[in-house]
C-alpha cells in the first residue's frame, strides 16, 4: 500500500504538465513523493500514531526541500537552520510572483519549481495518511483532485484525456490494492466439515476471486469513461448544451452574453514564453492594415475598464446582411478593404471574433452576431477556432485638420462615454489639465495625451508590471513607477480623455502583426494589446496609440499618422489647411505608407494562408506528422517485435550450433527453436494449440486441420521430429539448423494459405504470439516488483525492530 499510494500521487500530478514549460518538476516531484513515502513506511514500522506520521512525512518534506533548493545554507547540506527555512520562504514568494506575472506554461524558474515540488509533496502526504495509515483509500482521491483543479483554473483548456486516464488508473489501482489487503486479511477459503452448505446439501463453493476481480476490473473502467463522457453530453455543464448543438434561452428570448475578463487574458497572451501563432490573415489594402479589434470596453468603474452586460437578441445575428453603420461616422472620406482571416484550430475559446474596425460585413458559418453600438462580432456557442472568414470594412481617411474641425458629440455619445466616477484622485484631474494645457480642441488635446505617454512622460514599457487592480493602482502608474504595459497605458489615456470631456472607450484585440508576404500577415501571441478609441463627430471612432512601440515598447504598435502631425511649428499652418482639400489627402496617404508597394489582391477567396498541406504559420504541420508517425509505429510495433524475436531465435540457435567456441555442435537448440517459431505461427494465424500436446500429437492434428500437401506435411514431420528427438534423445543425429529454417518457412507459408484474408493480415499486423508475450512479461515484471517491495519491508523490519507491546 505505500508503494501504490505513493504511485497514485505521482500519476495523479501528471495533470500538472500544462503549467509548465518544461519536464524536470517531474523528476523533482518524484524525489518528494519517494521522500515521504520512505517516512510514512519508517514511522509506521515505529506504530507511531497517525498525526506523527503526517508529521514525519512533513518532515521528510522539509528535509527533501532543503537539499533539493537551500543546501547551501542547510547544516552538513541536509539539516534545514534559520538561513535555510528563510531562503525557502524567499524563493516560495518569488514562485509566486512569478505565476503571477507569466501565463502557463510558465518558466522552471526556482521558485515555481519549489511550489510544484512542495505542493506534489503535501498531496503524497494526505494520500499515504489516508490511504496507508488510516486504511481510507477511497477519500484519497480528494487530495488528488486538488492537483487536476490547479491547471483547470489557471487555463482555458481542459486537462487531456490522456493525462485523466494516467491519475484515474493509478486511483484505480489504489482502490484495487486496498482492496485485495482487506480481502486477503481473511485468509483462505476452507472448506470441509462443518462448512456452511448450499441447498442441495453439497459444501458451498468458494468465492471466484478472479471473477471478482474482473467485475472490479470493469467497474473501475465504466466509472473512468461515466466521468469523461457524461459531462460532454449534460447540459449546462456546456455553454453550448448537448453535445454542442444549442443551448441558450431559444429562439425568441433575449440571452447575456459572458466571457472571461478581456484583460486578464490579454495579460496571459503578452507573457506566454511559446509567441505562438494566433491567425493569418490576407488583404487588399494598399496601406499598413488596421488593428484587428475584439473587444470594446465602454464602462469605468474606478478601478478596471469592463464592457457593458450585451443582451443578444436573434435580430443581431449577421445572417449575411450587411451590419449597422458605425457610430458618428458620416462625413470622412471612406474606402472598403477586404480581409480574409484564418484562425489557428489550436486557439481555443475565441467567441468574440477579431476584425477590423468599422466592419460592415461578415462572411463565417455559424450562429454569430453583432452588437450595434459598438460594432463587436460574437457567438453565444461557437468558437472561431480553426474557422476562416472574410471581412468587408470601412477605412477612414482621417485627417489631422478633419480631426480638428469636427462639432460636438451628440449627447448620448458623450453622457455614456465621459463618465468617470466621483472618487477619481484630484491630482489625476489636476494632471490631466497640466498635460493638455494650450491645447484649444479635443484632438489637439488628444495628440498631447499620446506623446505624453510615448515621448515627454518618462514612461517605459514593463511586461512584468502588476495589472492595476485598484484606483491607487492606477494613481501609482501616471504618478510614480510610470512602468506598465499596453493594459496601463490604454486605461491612462481613456481615463484622461474622459476627465477632458472627449469620449472615449479602450478597445482589446491585436495590432497588425508581420507580413510574411505581399498582402499576407502574421499575427502572434505578442501581437495582443489595448488601445484608446476617441470619439469626433463626423469621423467616429478614431484610434490611438499610447504605448510605447519598437524594441523598447510593444514591438508592432504603431501609433497613427493623424496622431503625429501636430508640431509646435505647423499647428497653426495645419489648423489653416482646407479640411478636404486633394493635398491634405495626398499628405496623409503619403505619411501612412512612405514606401508601401502599390498592390490590391484580388485573389482573397484563397485561404488566408495560402497554403495546401502546410500550417497556418507556413511551415509544415509537425503536429499531425509526428501524431501520424506515432500511430504509424504503435501499428507497426507488434509486427517488428514478431520478427525481432525471431531474428534473435535464431542467431541464438546458430550461435550455439555452429560451436564457435570450441565446444561441439549443439543442433537441439536450432531444433527447439524451429519448434517454437511453428508454434507461434500457428497461434498468429488463429490455430488451436494445446500446450499438453505432446510434438508428435501437436504435428499430426495441425496436419489434419490444414490438409497440407506433401512438401508441407513432410516439412512439418522433420520439424517435429527433431523436437522429439531434442527432447527424449539429444544424442541422436538431429536435423541441421538450416534444414530446420526452410522446413518453418514453408510450414508458415502453408498454414498462411490454409486461412482466410482476415486472418492472414492479423498475423501479420497483431501477432498473437507477440501480445501474449508482452502480457506475460508485463506480469513477471509486476511480481518482481512485487518481490522487491517485500524484500524492501523485509529489510526495514530487521533494521528497525518493532517496540515491545
Amino acid at each position: 500500500m505505500t508503494i501504490m499510494a505513493a504511485l497514485t500521487a505521482l500519476t495523479g500530478s501528471v495533470a500538472l504538465y500544462p503549467l509548465f514549460s518544461g519536464g524536470a518538476w517531474f523528476w523533482s516531484g518524484l524525489g518528494a513523493v519517494a521522500a515521504v513515502a520512505l517516512a510514512g513506511l519508517l514511522t509506521r514500522r515505529l506504530r507511531w500514531p497517525a498525526v506523527f506520521g503526517a508529521a514525519g512525512g512533513l518532515g521528510a518534506l522539509l528535509l527533501y526541500l532543503t537539499v533539493r533548493f537551500t543546501a547551501s545554507e542547510a547544516l552538513l547540506g541536509v539539516v534545514p537552520t534559520p538561513a535555510s527555512l528563510r531562503r525557502l520562504r524567499e524563493l516560495l514568494q518569488e514562485g509566486w510572483d512569478a505565476a503571477n506575472q507569466y501565463a502557463a506554461p510558465v518558466p522552471l524558474v526556482p521558485g515555481i519549481m519549489l511550489l510544484a515540488v512542495a505542493g506534489i509533496g503535501l498531496v503524497a502526504v494526505l494520500v499515504d495518511l489516508l490511504a496507508v495509515r488510516l486504511r481510507r483509500a477511497a477519500p484519497a482521491g480528494l487530495p488528488l483532485l486538488a492537483l487536476y483543479s490547479v491547471p483547470a483554473a489557471v487555463r482555458e483548456d481542459s486537462v487531456s484525456w490522456i493525462a485523466f486516464g494516467i491519475g484515474a488508473l493509478g486511483y484505480l489501482a489504489l482502490l484495487a490494492a486496498d482492496s485485495r489487503e482487506q480481502i486477503g486479511g481473511w485468509g483462505r477459503v476452507v472448506t470441509g466439515p462443518g462448512v456452511p452448505r448450499g441447498r442441495t446439501g453439497e459444501a458451498a463453493p468458494p468465492p471466484d476471486r478472479g471473477a471478482m476481480a474482473a467485475s472490479g476490473r470493469r467497474i473501475g473502467v465504466a466509472a473512468v469513461a461515466v466521468a469523461v463522457l457524461v459531462p460532454a453530453v449534460t447540459p449546462g455543464i456546456h455553454s453550448r448544451g448537448l453535445f454542442g448543438m444549442g443551448g441558450g434561452s431559444g429562439r425568441g428570448g433575449t440571452q447575456t452574453v459572458t466571457t472571461p475578463d478581456p484583460l486578464v487574458s490579454l495579460k496571459r497572451e503578452l507573457t506566454r514564453t511559446d509567441d505562438s501563432l494566433v491567425l493569418t490573415y490576407r488583404t487588399n489594402d494598399t496601406e499598413r492594415p488596421e488593428y484587428l479589434r475584439l473587444y470594446a470596453l465602454d464602462k469605468f468603474d474606478g478601478d478596471r475598464w469592463t464592457y457593458t452586460s450585451l443582451q443578444s437578441t436573434p435580430r443581431d445575428r449577421l445572417s449575411g446582411r450587411d451590419l449597422p453603420e458605425p457610430p458618428g461616422l458620416y462625413s470622412a472620406p471612406t474606402r472598403l478593404v477586404t480581409t480574409r482571416i484564418r484562425v489557428r484550430p489550436q486557439v481555443r475559446n475565441m467567441t468574440f471574433l477579431p476584425v477590423p474596425y468599422a466592419p460592415t460585413r461578415v462572411e463565417i458559418e455559424g450562429d454569430w452576431r453583432v452588437h450595434p453600438p459598438s460594432l463587436m462580432i460574437y457567438s453565444l456557442r461557437d468558437s472561431a477556432s480553426g474557422r476562416s472568414y472574410t471581412v468587408t470594412s470601412t477605412r477612414v481617411r482621417a485627417t489631422a485638420a478633419r480631426l480638428r474641425a469636427a462639432g460636438p458629440p451628440p449627447n448620448e455619445i458623450y453622457t455614456r462615454y465621459t463618465a468617470v466616477p466621483e472618487r477619481i484622485p484630484r491630482e489625476v484631474r489636476r494632471l490631466a489639465d497640466e498635460i493638455t494645457a494650450g491645447a484649444t480642441t479635443a484632438y489637439d488635446q488628444a495628440v498631447l495625451l499620446q506623446r505624453w505617454f510615448t515621448e515627454d512622460g518618462g514612461f517605459q514599457y514593463d511586461l512584468t508590471a502588476r495589472p492595476p487592480q485598484h484606483g491607487s493602482d492606477l494613481v501609482d502608474f501616471l504618478m510614480h513607477s510610470k512602468k506598465g504595459y499596453c493594459e496601463q497605458f490604454a486605461a491612462s489615456m481613456a481615463l484622461l480623455a474622459r476627465i477632458l470631456g472627449i469620449p472615449a472607450r479602450v478597445a482589446m484585440g491585436y495590432t497588425t502583426g508581420t507580413e510574411v508576404s505581399p498582402g499576407v500577415w502574421h499575427v502572434r501571441t505578442r501581437d495582443a494589446h489595448a488601445w484608446p478609441e476617441l470619439y469626433f463627430q463626423g469621423t467616429g471612432w478614431v484610434r490611438f496609440e499610447p504605448t510605447p512601440s519598437g524594441a523598447a515598447g510593444q514591438g508592432t504598435a504603431s501609433p497613427p499618422v493623424y496622431s503625429q502631425l501636430i508640431t509646435s511649428g505647423t499647428a497653426d499652418a495645419a489648423q489653416e489647411q482646407d479640411v478636404d482639400s486633394p493635398e491634405a489627402d495626398r499628405q496623409e496617404r503619403d505619411q501612412a505608407s512612405p514606401s508601401a508597394p502599390a498592390r490590391r489582391q484580388d485573389d482573397l477567396g484563397a485561404d488566408a494562408g495560402a497554403d495546401s498541406g502546410r500550417s497556418a504559420d507556413g511551415d509544415a504541420p509537425i503536429g499531425w506528422i509526428i501524431g501520424a508517425l506515432l500511430a504509424l509505429l504503435l501499428l507497426a510495433a507488434p509486427r517488428a517485435a514478431r520478427s525481432a524475436t525471431r531474428r534473435l531465435r535464431w542467431a541464438a540457435a546458430a550461435t550455439r550450433s555452429g560451436g564457435a567456441d570450441g565446444s561441439p555442435p549443439d543442433h537441439a537448440e536450432a531444433a527447439h527453436t524451429a519448434w517454437r517459431e511453428m508454434r507461434a505461427d500457428a497461434i498468429d494465424h488463429g490455430l488451436e494449440w494445446r500446450p499438453s500436446d505432446t510434438p508428435r500429437t501437436a504435428a499430426r492434428r495441425l496436419g489434419e486441420l490444414l490438409e497440407l500437401e506433401e512438401p508441407a506435411a513432410r516439412a512439418l514431420g522433420r520439424i517435429a521430429r527433431a523436437e522429439e528427438l531434442a527432447r527424449y534423445a539429444p544424442s541422436r543425429p538431429l536435423t541441421p539448423p538450416e534444414t530446420l529454417r526452410q522446413d518453418v518457412r514453408t510450414v508458415r507459408e502453408a498454414i498462411a494459405a490454409s486461412v482466410g484474408r482476415r486472418a492472414r493480415w492479423r498475423a501479420r499486423l497483431f501477432p498473437a504470439s507477440t501480445l501474449a508475450s508482452a502480457g506475460s512479461l508485463s506480469r513477471r515484471a509486476g511480481g518482481r516488483l512485487v518481490a522487491v517491495a517485500f524484500r524492501v519491508e523485509s529489510l526495514t523490519r530487521r533494521l528497525v525492530p518493532r517496540r515491545p507491546r
